[in-house]
């Protein structure tokens, strides 16, 4: 029975979004892969070298999670680049513009 579990494949998803294009992958995964196994697994890695993941945070339906984490049937990593701009200096730029 257990290795029935152990062996039950589940469909995700896996984006990274660059500012000019987005790029998805489908992927059928064991149930026992965590996210950074199933980011491995689906070659996303070699298309984009600049992924580094002990550098870009990556999430789960846009909440972040650890690379550790299992994943479930239907789930979309989505894989977070470093931001351009500070937000909070935008803010504030935009503000004193607006004066």
């Amino acid at each position: 029975m257990d290795n029935e579990i152990s062996n039950k494949q589940i469909s995700i998803e896996i984006i990274y979004a660059l500012e000019t294009e987005q790029k998805l992958f489908n992927l059928t995964i064991e149930t026992t892969t965590n996210v950074e196994q199933a980011i491995k697994q689906s070659n996303i890695l070699q298309h984009y070298p600049e992924i580094i993941l002990t550098i870009n945070k990556v999430g789960i339906f846009n909440k972040v999670c650890k690379l550790t984490d299992k994943l479930q049937d239907g789930d979309r990593i989505e894989i977070y680049r470093p931001l351009i701009a500070d937000p909070k200096e935008t803010r504030k730029k935009r503000a004193l513009k607006q004066k």
